[in-house]
Order: C-alpha cells, then sequence, then structure tokens
C-alpha cells in the first residue's frame, strides 16, 4: 500500500548524485514556475543565465538564474503533478545548491467567496497524491510549515489573501462532487496537484517552501466553472510577487 512506502531507515538504490555528479553550490533562492509565458516573461526582459540544466527521455529542462533588485534569483518551469514537481525540485536543489524555493501557480477554488480576489496561502494540504508517502509518515495532511509567516510578510504589504486548507489531488478528473464535498467539509478552500509532494521533499531533505496560489476555475456544488483559469495560470502578478519575497527577504 502506498501508505507503507515511507522508509527512512535503510538507504535509496538512486541519488542525484549518479545522474548529475557532485552537489553544486550557487544559488540561495529558487522559483518554481508552472506556466511557459511566464518564464518567456522573464527571459525576454531580464538578463538570465543557465546555471544548470535536467536531462530525460522528454527532453532538457533548464535552470536560470537573474538578478533582481540585487538578489541572485534561479528558476525553472517545473512539470505538473506532485511526483514530477518533488523529484525536480530536489535535483534543482542538488545542481544549484538552492535551499529556499518559492511555488506558486493556478488552483481550483472550493470556496469561492474566500478565495474571490485574494491569494491563498495554504496551512495543510489533503495528501491525495502519491508522492508525499515516500517521504513522510503517513497522515492524511502534510503542514505547509511557513504560511504564517507568508501571510505576515502578505500583510506588511497590503497584498489581499486568505489562509486555508488545500487539497493536493493526483487526477483533476476524479475531483468527483462526493471528494469535494468532503474536502470542503474538512475545510479546504482550494484543490491543486503539487504541494503535498513537494512540502513533503522539502520537510525531508531540510529545505524551505513558500507557496501561494491564485483560484481560477471554481469547483461549485453541481457545475465547474473555468472562465479566469487562463489569467490565474499565467497572469503576472504571482511573479511580480514571487520576485518581491525572494529578493527582499532573507532565507529563512
Amino acid at each position: 500500500m502506498v501508505t507503507d512506502s515511507f522508509d527512512q531507515v535503510t538507504e535509496p538504490v538512486i541519488s542525484p548524485g549518479d545522474f548529475h555528479g557532485e552537489k553544486h553550490s550557487l544559488v540561495k533562492k529558487c522559483m518554481i514556475l508552472f506556466s511557459h509565458e511566464l518564464q518567456s516573461h522573464l527571459l525576454s526582459r531580464f538578463s538570465c543565465t543557465k546555471i544548470a540544466e535536467i536531462q530525460n527521455s522528454c527532453g532538457v529542462l533548464p535552470v536560470w538564474c537573474m538578478e533582481y533588485h540585487g538578489a541572485q534569483i534561479a528558476f525553472y518551469l517545473s512539470l505538473p503533478g506532485s511526483a514530477a514537481a518533488s523529484d525536480l525540485c530536489y535535483e534543482v536543489h542538488w545542481l544549484t545548491g538552492a535551499d529556499t524555493f518559492y511555488l506558486f501557480g493556478s488552483c481550483g477554488s472550493l470556496d469561492g467567496a474566500k478565495t474571490k480576489g485574494r491569494f491563498i496561502i495554504p496551512t495543510e494540504s489533503y495528501r491525495g497524491d502519491g508522492a508525499s508517502y515516500y517521504y513522510a509518515p503517513p497522515a492524511d495532511y502534510i503542514a505547509v510549515r511557513t504560511s504564517d509567516t507568508l501571510a505576515a510578510r502578505f500583510a506588511e504589504r497590503g497584498i489581499p489573501y486568505v489562509q486555508g486548507r488545500v487539497w493536493t489531488t493526483a487526477s483533476m478528473f476524479r475531483e468527483t462532487r462526493g471528494l469535494t464535498a468532503k474536502r470542503r467539509e474538512e475545510g479546504c478552500i482550494a484543490v491543486e496537484m503539487e504541494l503535498a509532494g513537494v512540502q513533503a521533499v522539502c520537510d525531508f531533505y531540510g529545505l524551505t517552501l513558500y507557496c501561494f496560489l491564485e483560484a481560477g476555475d471554481i469547483l461549485a456544488e453541481g457545475s465547474y466553472q473555468p472562465e479566469g483559469l487562463d489569467a490565474a495560470n499565467h497572469g503576472i502578478v504571482k511573479l511580480l510577487t514571487a520576485m518581491m519575497l525572494a529578493s527582499e527577504y532573507d532565507n529563512d
């Protein structure tokens, strides 16, 4: 069973070093992107240097670095889904030395009244994925350790936000009415596909993760409303917010 997957006693068979060689120390902060448009925006408007790349059977994933307000900030376009995003996060840490990650992207709202016009800062994520169970003991939810710190920073800046539980799912096509109702009853205000796995990896390896989300589509009772999804996927405001956080605050 997937709940038997956490093994912190024996050594892993495969290490990033088997693919990438020695661990590097190039930057401290890294943004995890989920929008090709936002990556193109950065590459076209800033002087960016490729500092690493991850090669696999699907192609090459470059890791870039830019300077913003005196801070060196790495970024890369992640693959979606908890398993891919969590593995990539650790590989980028290995290749660059980044130990503070900023994960921001779109999500589906489970409570439009709470999330409308606000960024969502998760407090916990329901572990509907599989990857998180390899990095943390079995439990329904995983805590997002930096939630209150990030909320305080948003409050300092006057950025509208709401804190609450979210649901990490492994399959958006199996977000059934029954499951969405159950997660909503447990206090989840949004659903996404990466956080539980990436948070578990960061906890396991002692990395820091900041996460905030923007609701696009709405999973309401008996209906699905996708009208705001494109804007949430590619909206530049959350990118500028992440850049501000990475440049103005020291690593925790």
